[in-house]
């Protein structure tokens, strides 16, 4: 029994390395991270056509085209991405995530940030980057469901989405992000 459960854990820990391995974790190429923006950005228009009439009247987009998550009762995660103002990459960012909870598995997704305000821009310009929140998924293959709060969404103007995701990970957690920028 202990054996099966090792190496369960020690595969977990491969297809984590293999995913990572896969988000350019390491490589801060920036056309490779513009050429996922534009396949990520173009995916979440084909599921949800309405987020271009959002992207329009944003006043910038926060667009993470590939986040990677693993954990079993600790998580973290990792992805890059850009802010875009005007359709144009200004800033380039990484997001590093922790979790605790009950929790097991791995995971893959892309999600974008719309900012509807100036000053909802301007704050998470000038902010330290961490974003607090807890939530509720569950992600298997590729059909997931998620219930979430998070410190944006209760203190300005952003709409997240959260789209593409792909993996096995079940659980209940408290989690935080933080956005830093980088130099590609």
């Amino acid at each position: 029994m202990i054996s099966n459960n090792r190496r369960q854990f020690s595969l977990g820990l491969i297809a984590f390395g293999a995913a990572a391995c896969s988000n350019g974790i390491g490589n801060n190429n920036a056309a490779e991270i513009d050429a996922r923006i534009e396949a990520a950005l173009s995916t979440m228009y084909q599921v949800y056509p309405g987020a271009q009439n959002l992207a329009e009247k944003a006043t910038g987009l926060l667009v993470m085209p590939l986040i990677t998550e693993a954990g079993i009762g600790l998580g973290t995660g990792y992805g890059r991405g850009a802010l875009q103002i005007e359709g144009v990459n200004v800033d380039y960012y990484s997001s590093t995530s922790a979790s605790a909870g009950l929790q097991i598995g791995f995971q893959q997704y892309s999600y974008v940030l719309f900012f509807k305000t100036e000053s909802s821009l301007r704050e998470f310009r000038t902010s330290n980057g961490w974003v607090a929140g807890a939530n509720v998924e569950y992600v298997y293959k590729d059909q997931s469901d998620y219930l979430g709060t998070e410190t944006t969404s209760a203190t300005s103007d952003v709409v997240a989405i959260i789209f593409a995701q792909a993996g096995m990970r079940f659980g209940a957690t408290l989690d935080g992000t933080k956005y830093s920028r980088i130099i590609p």
